[in-house]
């Protein structure tokens, strides 16, 4: 009887301790409280958006040909009219000396028919005073008459071959610009493709040729970037943004939209969206940028302060957040009512209190409405 009493009582203990052993341990769960401040509705780019140049154009020559005279290196600063480049055009230089040869010719001749015609009229004149007189026939008179038009015909046809002639010279200047680039505006040289001597072939509309010159204007800078096309209509210029960039990590500039595309970007495999321009409010303030750095924009629709607010990843499907219960140790679901919201903080409008504390560690195994859970030592006071 000992023994089974002896043996009774080892078997209850060993249950007893498997049970303690076995049981489930709380979660640790990292925990946010219920606090007020400011909340406020954005939207935000769906691919990285892109610092540009107000001003920036990729110059070519319209024919092609070899460089005769290259004025800048990558990195100069020129000024508008400047020329940059040239291709050889000694056949074109060669038309123009032509032209301007033709001219002085025609020029002389004309001085000539027209210092004729000059004369002529003079004798006309006074073959018709003498025929009034009656010392000459009225054929003599015609004659002279008829001549003095002819030689004016000579002139004014004398005068059309210079027109003509310094017209042709025109059109040689005109081929000239074909070969030479000149700065269309104050800006900076960012890429030269080419070398003095190499064949510099056009960029025809449709063949994606590089350009000879890539010049940019940077003292103008805005942010181009791609917003999904469902928040379009919620975007109107003059709202206000904050921009920031890879390169300046922490810092957030102002902005503010200045355009928004008139039409839908459909780019193969990539959600349809809608570019828009947003300039720096503080142009001075940003510093020195490069033209192509990588940046995020977020329109600021409405703002609100000193509001109930929740992390807004803390927000389960259907508006439920799970509430951490002080007395059980548990979580518990809870409907809430939100208002506005963005990727970081969500307004509450009802269903939390201040001072309450919600489950955020939502992607934690076993993390549920009714666990067992401990607040999570290492973020306490967070």
């Amino acid at each position: 009887m000992r023994r089974i009493v002896i043996i009774a009582v080892i078997i209850t203990s060993l249950g007893l301790a498997y049970a303690w052993f076995s049981r489930s341990k709380p979660i640790p769960v990292v925990l946010k409280e219920v606090t007020a401040g400011k909340v406020e509705a954005t939207l935000a780019n769906t691919r990285a958006g892109t610092v540009e140049a107000c001003l920036r154009t990729k110059l070519s020559t319209i024919i092609g040909g070899r460089i005769e005279f290259l004025g800048v290196k990558e990195g100069d600063k020129v000024k508008k009219g400047q020329l940059l480049l040239k291709l050889w055009n000694d056949d074109q230089q060669a038309q123009a000396t032509l032209a301007q040869s033709q001219i002085a010719l025609a020029g002389k001749r004309t001085d000539e028919a027209c210092l004729v015609a000059v004369n002529a009229e003079k004798e006309a004149k006074r073959q018709a005073e003498l025929r009034e007189k009656g010392f000459v026939s009225p054929s003599r008179e015609e004659a002279a008459r008829t001549e003095a038009e002819a030689r004016r015909a000579s002139c004014n046809t004398a005068k059309a071959d210079v027109a003509q002639a310094e017209a042709k010279f025109r059109a040689t200047r005109v081929e000239q610009g074909r070969v030479a680039l000149y700065a269309p505006f104050d800006g900076t040289v960012a890429k030269i493709v080419g070398e003095l001597g190499e064949y510099s072939t056009p960029s025809p509309p449709g063949v994606p040729t590089p350009p000879a010159i890539d010049l940019i204007d940077d003292t103008c800078l805005y942010v181009k970037a791609p917003m999904d096309e469902v928040d379009a209509p919620k975007i109107t210029a003059g709202q206000p943004v904050r921009i920031t960039l890879d390169a300046l990590p922490g810092k957030l500039l102002p902005g503010k939209v200045r355009r928004v595309a008139p039409y839908v970007s459909a780019v193969e495999k990539q959600a349809r969206t809608v570019d828009i321009e947003v300039d720096f409010a503080q142009p001075d303030a940003t510093g020195k940028l490069l033209v192509g750095y990588s940046a995020d924009v977020e329109i600021i629709l409405a703002g609100r302060e000193n509001v109930l607010r929740i992390p807004t990843a803390a927000i389960q499907e259907g508006g439920k957040v799970l509430v951490y219960n002080v007395d059980s140790g548990k979580l518990d679901e809870r409907q809430i009512k939100t208002g506005l919201s963005n990727w970081e903080y969500t307004e509450v409008l009802e269903g939390l209190s201040a001072g309450e504390r919600i489950a955020t560690s939502l992607e934690k195994d076993g993390i549920k409405a009714g666990a067992s859970v401990v607040p999570d030592d290492k973020t306490k006071g967070k």
